[in-house]
């Protein structure tokens, strides 16, 4: 006779992780939360009495191959931060403050410890963020993941001033770029880095350009940029933002531009952090390749007209902002 443990998922398992993360997840509930854990859905309270005509935002998005360094190091308590705060900085782009996120976890055999690991790591970004962790799904699918793996998903919902929007419309030619530094790679890229980096090096290879083991580099948390950006959306110093992910800085700042309009990037602005270099390096790869697939030490761009540009710089000037270019007529 079978029965459903047997068959590879333990409900007691689940019933653990529930247990252990009630306490977490409620510490991130904001008095707009009408819901406990455990209930068929999350309830959040739509009053935005403070906004004239509020949009919600939505975005969704995973952490993809950094799972597999995570593995590696066997650290689970950062991921969930970087997931949390790239779907920050998505809204964010659009001129968003968050409300609320949840997530999706899954894995092949659940491990209440290594759960309750990745669900703190979103519960210390969304209280970081102001976000309250409402809900989500912890699944357990035998055969669907190798032995100590799993996969992440998490959706935020945010809420923007209809005319606080950002979008191509405010981009004009003339416009300032100002680059935030990265904290590392953030989550894009990690498929490249990781068949550059492990032929010829161990996760554990202390490197003495980075002066730290390959697989503390890689693993650096992505940064959230809301508490940076957001006195300036309050001032009106910015045109268009744009969040650097998978297709680089030209890639996803084009995305801003609107019709008639190019970028023109300063690529010698700044210093490229060595893990880019050791990754370079490693795996042989050219220029534009690196340029398509990787931030290459900033993180966000902030589009602003030049009579802004150095009020921004000086309110910003602890997180060593840096002009990597223009727009320019196309």
């Amino acid at each position: 006779m079978i029965s459903y443990k047997s068959s590879g998922v333990d409900i007691e398992a689940g019933d653990e992780t529930v247990q252990r993360i009630k306490p977490l997840v409620r510490s991130t509930f904001t008095p707009q939360v009408l819901t406990d854990i455990g209930m068929f859905g999350a309830l959040y309270d739509a009053k935005f009495p403070q906004y004239e005509h509020p949009f919600l935002v939505a975005s969704t998005d995973g952490v993809g191959t950094k799972l597999k360094v995570a593995f590696m190091m066997g650290k689970h308590d950062t991921v969930g931060q970087d997931l949390v705060n790239h779907c920050v900085n998505d809204i964010l782009a659009c001129g968003a403050k968050p409300l609320f996120f949840m997530d999706y976890f899954a894995t092949g055999k659940l491990d209440p410890g290594v759960a309750e690991q990745v669900i703190s790591g979103f519960v210390t970004a969304c209280k970081e963020n102001g976000c309250a962790l409402i809900g989500g799904e912890t699944a357990e699918m035998p055969s669907m993941y190798q032995e100590g793996e799993y996969d992440l998903a998490g959706n935020i919902i945010g809420v923007v001033e209809k005319s606080k929007i950002l979008s191509s419309a405010n981009v004009k030619e003339g416009n300032v770029l100002i680059g935030l530094p990265s904290s590392g790679l953030h989550t894009n890229g990690y498929s490249l880095a990781r068949a550059a980096l492990f032929p010829k090096y161990d996760v554990n290879d202390v490197v003495e350009e980075l002066g730290e083991t390959i697989g503390e580099a890689l693993l650096k948390v992505h940064r959230s940029y809301l508490h940076q950006i957001w006195p300036l959306l309050e001032g009106n110093l910015v045109n268009a933002l744009s969040h650097i992910t998978g297709g680089g800085i030209i890639g996803n700042t084009e995305r801003v531009l609107p019709e008639g309009l190019l970028l023109h990037i300063d690529w010698n602005a700044w210093e490229i952090p060595a893990i880019f270099g050791l990754i370079q390096k490693a795996g042989e790869i050219d220029d534009e390749e690196m340029r398509k697939a990787f931030n290459l030490g900033i993180g966000m761009i902030i589009v602003c007209d030049e009579t802004k540009s150095g009020e921004i710089m000086e309110l910003l000037k602890d997180e060593k902002p840096v002009v990597v270019g223009k727009i320019v007529k196309g």
